[in-house]
């Protein structure tokens, strides 16, 4: 429920998300397979067939504003954690986005 209040708080409504485990076929339908930590990213490049390797990458390698390295566990970070967690999904959710924008544009033009 901390997740549900500080998604509302920013104006998010995740009452409705559920997560999927990713499938076999993801690795060749996505062109881009973010994770949030190095155990996931671990875990996805164990599974992931090794022509597709290069389209796993971590989350907050997009990130603008922040320099972490990883997403961290707002579970354990105290009241701020879901807050903080946000800060970091926004910032680099913006730079996903621009570099989405990039990409069309590029295919737009070929």
């Amino acid at each position: 429920m901390r997740a549900v209040a500080a998604a509302r708080k920013r104006g998010y409504e995740i009452t409705r998300t559920e997560a999927r485990q990713v499938e076999a076929d993801d690795f060749r339908e996505f062109d881009l397979i973010l994770a949030m930590d190095w155990e996931n990213l671990s875990a996805l490049q164990q599974q992931c067939p090794k022509p597709h390797h290069h389209k796993l990458m971590l989350l907050m390698r997009f990130a603008n504003e922040f320099e972490e390295a990883t997403v961290p566990d707002p579970y354990y970070g105290g009241p701020e954690g879901f807050s903080k967690v946000l800060d970091y999904l926004e910032d680099a959710c913006q730079g996903v986005l621009e570099l989405v924008r990039k990409r069309a544009t590029q295919y737009q033009a070929a």
